[in-house]
């Protein structure tokens, strides 16, 4: 009922927010920077499943954050790995993309692609730049390499100069990419293992890229640290006894928790055990990834191109391991779940510096598309983050990020399903600010965690909220949720602090 009364109010705000038009661009859109002599290209590593607690075990990340710049308030959408994507490649929240699931009638590949949002992504709109695109990996579940999708050769998305991505992934081993419109099979050699496909495949596209002189855009998706957290036969050994963290949130429920989450009871002796296991196998896992990234960067030296080329390195979603009582899954408006790395560097990017103002996934196409001086139509909901990166003052930076979730979510064959024990949270829409987040269930639940001074989300305080209060967080997220162009949910992420 609350989410139902909240679209009611939906356009009272934005009447009381006109103040912030004067932070909004002419038309709602920005529009490209003039070219350069030399365009920069752009590598994008973008990893599933990866957690905040996995960075401690990626020196390569590590450098990277010294020579660049780590956004701490970076969220997702959508913990969960298509929708996320969706609005990675579009710029726009799941709303808009009318990605919600990883399948069924919202959400999955059919959607994505059926809703025409194929047309408009970063690799579209850097393609028509003069770009050399290429997707290497994960792509979108439902996808699958052979499917033609209706045509003659099996399908490619446009956008994509090169594309090498598989269906099925997860394991490492005995899976298909699509390469160029042609299936090839890999099986369970050690010289097949996924992600070090993807590296060999990665530098010689950079590498033939140099030598043509031309930009690019270079996608590299890993399936790597997802489940069933496979790690490389050299990295199988490591870290011996390495638990999941223990963290002040781990084997305890928050109080007041909402209903889906309030039947948990402790931990058993096994799951933490399995736990345990995971976490390290994870932490083994995301060895190959860290490779991965020190052999692009590597390449990008040898050939010449390292100065003029942006890294950016980031996660689908979170992942939760013990905490709140939940064994290992996503998809709730926790931080471990929609907090998620996020590490630029390149030109211009200042060394060793972090943002904290309020950025989401739906940030990186518009940042892609400004690095190439392409323009952001007044449909992306997302704003370049270059001026951050690059230390520019944002005094009227947005307050607020939005997250959308359609659940229970647990369909058979969906690799991402989950049961109560793993959570298995109801529909769901949230506001999360720098100090407080706010969570209205479709059932009409609510939480609110004041993350100032409860920083592990513990104390559910909702229920104590004021009328007045309440009302206006209601109508901020109602706001948010039907925003539909650049200018609106520019405006809309004005939230109340």
């Amino acid at each position: 009922m609350a989410i139902t009364y909240r679209r009611l109010l939906g356009a009272t705000l934005v009447a009381g927010l006109t103040l912030l038009a004067a932070w909004t661009p002419a038309r709602g859109a920005e529009p490209a920077p003039a070219p350069t002599a030399t365009t920069p290209n752009i590598i994008f590593v973008l990893v599933d499943d990866l957690a905040w607690n996995l960075v401690q075990y990626l020196p390569q990340v590590q450098r990277l954050q010294s020579e660049g710049v780590t956004f701490t308030n970076y969220t997702v959408t959508d913990s969960l790995c298509c929708p996320s994507r969706s609005s990675i490649l579009t710029g726009q929240f799941p709303h808009d993309t009318g990605v919600f699931t990883n399948g069924g009638a919202d959400g999955g590949f059919a959607v994505f692609k059926g809703r025409g949002n194929e047309n408009r992504t970063f690799a579209t709109a850097l393609q028509s730049k003069g770009y050399r695109t290429g997707f290497l990996g994960k792509y979108l579940n439902g996808y699958l390499p052979a499917d033609t999708q209706g045509g003659s050769l099996p399908y490619v998305p446009p956008g994509w100069s090169e594309w090498y991505v598989a269906g099925n992934g997860y394991s490492e081993y005995n899976y298909d990419l699509n390469e160029n419109h042609t299936v090839v099979h890999y099986g369970n050699q050690p010289a097949d293992y996924l992600t070090n496909v993807l590296s060999r495949k990665g530098r010689d596209f950079i590498q033939r890229s140099a030598a043509a002189n031309t930009p690019f855009l270079l996608e590299v998706s890993t399936f790597a640290p997802h489940s069933p957290f496979t790690p490389a036969n050299q990295d199988l050994d490591d870290f011996p006894g390495l638990t999941a963290p223990r963290t002040a949130a781990y084997d305890r429920l928050p109080t007041n928790p909402p209903s889906w989450l309030a039947g948990n009871g402790p931990l058993t002796a096994q799951e933490k055990s399995t736990l345990d296991t995971n976490f390290r196998k994870r932490a083994q896992a995301v060895q190959a990834v860290d490779r991965l990234i020190g052999n692009l960067r590597a390449q990008l030296t040898t050939s010449g191109i390292a100065d003029n080329t942006y890294v950016v390195f980031s996660s689908d979603n979170g992942f939760h391991m013990g905490e709140y009582r939940l064994t290992g899954g996503k998809q709730t408006a926790f931080d471990t779940d929609v907090r998620v790395p996020l590490v630029v560097a390149g030109p211009g990017v200042v060394p060793g510096s972090q943002r904290a103002e309020i950025v989401q996934n739906i940030d990186l196409a518009p940042t892609f598309q400004r690095i190439g001086t392409a323009d952001v139509g007044a449909h992306v909901d997302g704003r370049s983050l270059l001026p951050l990166a690059q230390g520019d003052p944002a005094p009227n930076w947005r307050t607020g990020a939005l997250i959308e979730h359609h659940g229970p979510n647990q369909a058979a064959d969906d690799p991402d399903a989950q049961d109560r024990r793993n959570g298995s949270p109801v529909t769901y829409e949230a506001l999360r600010t720098a100090t407080y987040t706010y969570v209205e269930y479709s059932k009409g639940e609510r939480e609110y965690y004041n993350r100032t001074v409860d920083p592990h989300q513990l104390n559910n305080i909702a229920a104590g909220l004021s009328a007045t209060r309440l009302a206006t967080l209601q109508e901020a997220l109602a706001t948010y949720v039907a925003c539909h162009s650049h200018s609106a949910c520019w405006t809309a992420g004005h939230v109340p602090a």
